[in-house]
């Protein structure tokens, strides 16, 4: 009996909908061969992540072991799949694959970070294969909201794994590869041993819609309009793009695209072949010349960006182009959950300059790229897998996955990220907890989640800062009194006192208290300088502040 096993790992990805990374290994224990599927980023927040730019998996489990990782396959060209490649690949150095459109981004994501982008890849869908280690891996296409998505057939000597990134069950999705669920049959009539399944919209009970069942709802509002259009949506969403744009020449406007990001995502369509029959469009210089009744935009910033074109737009101008009283401003989008205060934001500014905004809460604007509840059964009953993974989602999502597959009669095994699972054999089981977490892009560094950076920023955040100085003469007294800066802080207290004058008066009399003990060592004087300081605070304005102390000694 051989002691070799196949395992699945998430590093990120599972138990949060971002920051895909899954890893996948066979061999001896301790001793297998890796893949790692997807490599992509989050976004922060002011809240827990602030001046944050980017936030990826912490991959220095897999760093370690990056002498047995033989390939990073890449299934689409969302920024939660595909973000953190230029970043990372300097740690893992394993050759990168993946489909043409998603090639052009990871290549460019590899050249901005000054790595060389011939690492990357382009390969041919199933079925065509690919050798790697102890599998062999194939590209099977899936219909999701970006074109050229794919799921992996990922063959290995215990069975076969289907990893179905990111899809929903579409059969006319406007741009890119139908769902063929006689393909999907095709791939598994000999038996898979495990869907890898994506659990996002676990929770919508109803089956999802395509993508051609927004066209007309869309047309038929634009067209209904008297002022200038506007239209926002997920730049990647290249079908969605399409159809707005159509909707724009059919009601007789020209269409002019906004925002550097979605110019960028049509242009790579076109590269790559997924999209020929594109609606002319005009230069923003010519936009501006355009009577506003005939202009329609299509922007970026549907999640309410600060920089993209609708937050400019909401803000007053942006390129030469305003909004006005008459206008409509259409979200064919979703509000992803931890961006409703910036989309409100622009709602709002919209509304005070009188333009009428119009959402997709009745759902006639908008479809998910993701697979809903009775999709999730149906590909779970083309497939008929021995053992449904759930990932790509928040904790309560791949729990109620877990509940589903083993409802309809399927063994199922909960995974957050860091659950090492043995796959081999009929029953799944957690054989290893990793240590996993986030790494920061801060600027232009990375650091660890545990560092402390974004921590001690927090606390600064909430708190204030004071800066204390005092300098000591070669005979170990002061120099002088104590000064302080503040910042984050009120000038002034309860005593009706500047805030300074009353820190500097107890820091002064803290230190004319001090003893030879505490003046001679920089600790002491270090910890009552801080204490003094923090409780001083404390009684004139109510809040301890974060203290950096600075002691001079002339020597």
């Amino acid at each position: 009996m051989s002691t070799k096993h196949l395992i699945y790992m998430p590093l990120g990805g599972a138990g949060e909908i971002g920051m895909n990374a899954y890893v996948y290994g066979y061999g001896q224990p301790g001793k297998e061969r890796y893949i790692l599927v997807d490599c992509g980023v989050t976004f922060p927040d002011m809240d827990g992540s602030p001046g944050v730019d980017l936030i990826f998996p912490d991959v220095s489990w897999l760093a370690e072991r990056a002498d047995r990782l033989d390939a990073i396959f890449i299934t689409h060209a969302h920024e939660d799949h595909v973000g953190a490649i230029g970043h990372l690949w300097s740690q893992l150095k394993a050759p990168v694959y993946c489909r043409a459109f998603t090639a052009i981004h990871a290549q460019r994501k590899m050249e901005e970070q000054g790595q060389d982008p011939a690492n990357v890849k382009v390969v041919e869908p199933w079925p065509a294969t690919h050798k790697v280690g102890g599998f062999e891996v194939g590209f099977l296409p899936i219909s999701h909201s970006i074109p050229e998505s794919s799921a992996l057939v990922i063959d290995t000597p215990e069975g076969r794994v289907i990893h179905t990134g990111d899809f929903k069950l579409d059969y006319s999705p406007v741009v890119g590869e139908a769902f063929d669920p006689k393909l999907y049959a095709e791939v598994a009539k000999d038996g898979v041993l495990a869907l890898v399944c994506d659990s996002t919209n676990v929770f919508s009970g109803h089956p999802g819609r395509s993508e051609a069942t927004v066209g007309p709802e869309i047309t038929k509002l634009i067209s209904s309009q008297k002022g200038m259009v506007v239209a926002t949506t997920f730049a990647s969403n290249v079908a969605r793009v399409k159809t707005l744009a159509e909707a724009g020449v059919a009601a007789g406007r020209s269409v002019c695209l906004l925002g550097r990001a979605m110019r960028r995502m049509i242009e790579a369509s076109v590269e790559a072949g997924v999209l020929s029959d594109f609606p002319s469009t005009v230069t923003v210089e010519d936009a501006r010349e355009i009577p506003r009744e005939a202009l329609m935009l299509i922007v970026t910033g549907s999640q309410g960006e600060r920089r993209a074109a609708s937050a400019q737009l909401a803000r007053g101008k942006y390129l030469g182009l305003s909004m006005a009283d008459g206008d409509t401003f259409l979200f064919s989008s979703k509000v992803i959950p931890g961006n409703e205060r910036g989309v409100i934001r622009i709602i709002n500014a919209y509304s005070e300059m009188g333009v009428d905004v119009v959402d997709d809460n009745n759902g006639m604007y908008h479809v998910s790229g993701h697979a809903n509840r009775p999709d999730l059964l149906e590909l779970q009953n083309i497939v008929n897998p021995q053992i449904v993974v759930p990932m790509h989602g928040e904790h309560r999502h791949l729990r109620e996955h877990t509940k589903l597959a083993q409802n309809a009669g399927r063994m199922s095994v909960l995974a957050p990220n860091g659950t090492c699972v043995a796959l081999s054999g009929n029953t799944p089981k957690v054989v290893e907890y990793v240590e996993t977490g986030r790494t920061y892009l801060d600027g232009s560094v990375q650091i660890g989640a545990l560092d402390g950076v974004v921590r001690d920023r927090i606390r600064m955040a909430l708190n204030g800062h004071a800066i204390v100085t005092l300098i000591i003469d070669e005979n170990d007294e002061p120099l002088g009194e104590p000064w302080v800066e503040i910042m984050g802080l009120p000038e002034t207290g309860r005593s009706g006192a500047p805030l300074v004058d009353v820190l500097e008066a107890d820091l002064a009399q803290a230190v004319a208290r001090a003893d030879d003990r505490v003046l001679i060592d920089d600790d002491k004087l270090d910890e009552l300088l801080k204490r003094t300081t923090r409780q001083s605070a404390n009684d004139e304005i109510g809040r301890k502040p974060e203290v950096t102390v600075v002691v001079s000694r002339l020597s």
